[in-house]
């Protein structure tokens, strides 16, 4: 445990620092205030003690044995250095961007063909939403920026589940299937974990897929898919285990039904679904007003 405690909080205090870095880059680039909620929103004391709570409890599982160690980056600390200088040299294109349009109203268009209307928009503000490069490059810094360093320890919450359904199970029988797998981080993390495990990403954006390959390394691969969750390509009853993580808060609730049912049709009878997504209004009444400003500060729905 003390291991990854340490490695997480040593995560914690890098992505906190360039945190701060980014709000005073906005605050020198007279960025205007920023949006002030009308429900209530927690003390930043409260909100770091909810982010230490999910650190201590993925170094427990970690000292537990309930799943491995996360490993340094696969790109060394070059890459990661690299990539966080990509994300703040980009960072005023996306203030700009932020302050030119309301949230929903920010569109493209270059490469969507065939691509759902909803997910044709510049997601986070980027330049491209998920269909550019850049945008695959530094997305995982991006959101560990945004949370302090604790989302890979929010992501990696989902191994406990998946650890609990194939316990006391021939790993090299079962075929796991994740759902919207972007950089595939949490990919990565399972094929540490079960190293015979039949893996499969599915993602609607090539660049995403391209970088959640290079992700994986030396280890073996996974079997990646471009497609789209609201038609998964792959047959009934084909999945013993299916994870969808913080893909549910990007999609129209009516879509949302449909791909419920795509999962229900691709698990075996008796398959497990291991689901984590963000909090929703009323789930913690003192947080609504952190859901509330999403969409104006961040371009989700």
């Amino acid at each position: 445990m003390g291991t990854q405690l340490a490695a997480n909080a040593a995560r914690f205090g890098l992505f906190y620092a360039v945190n701060r870095a980014l709000d005073r880059q906005a605050k020198r680039l007279g960025q205007r205030p920023a949006y002030k909620p009308k429900r209530a929103v927690p003390a930043q004391r409260e909100l770091m003690a909810s982010l230490g709570q999910v650190l201590l409890a993925d170094a427990d599982a970690v000292g537990r044995g309930l799943y491995a160690a996360a490993e340094p980056d696969p790109d060394g600390l070059t890459g990661a250095v690299a990539r966080v200088r990509e994300m703040f040299a980009e960072f005023p294109e996306a203030l700009a961007r932020r302050e030119a349009a309301d949230a929903g109203s920010a569109r493209f268009e270059t490469g969507a063909d065939g691509l759902p209307d909803y997910y044709v928009q510049d997601f986070h503000f980027q330049g491209g939403g998920y269909l550019s490069e850049r945008s695959a490059r530094i997305y995982d810094v991006q959101v560990e920026t945004l949370f302090y360093g604790a989302a890979q320890a929010m992501r990696r919450s989902a191994l406990r589940f998946v650890g609990e359904a194939i316990a006391g199970r021939d790993q090299r029988r079962l075929a796991l299937l994740d759902i919207a797998c972007g950089t595939g981080r949490l990919l990565r993390d399972m094929r540490l974990a079960w190293p015979a495990l039949g893996l499969t990403g599915l993602d609607l954006s090539a660049v995403y897929l391209s970088e959640a390959r290079r992700h994986m390394g030396s280890l073996r691969s996974a079997n990646f898919i471009e497609g789209n969750a609201e038609a998964i390509p792959l047959p009934d009853a084909s999945q013993d285990i299916v994870t969808c993580v913080f893909l549910f808060h990007e999609l129209p609730p009516a879509v949302r039904r449909v791909v419920a049912a795509e999962i229900a049709r691709v698990l075996k009878p008796g398959g497990a679904l291991v689901f984590v997504d963000s909090l929703q209004m009323g789930d913690k009444p003192g947080w609504d007003g952190l859901l509330e400003a999403v969409p104006v500060r961040f371009h989700e729905p």
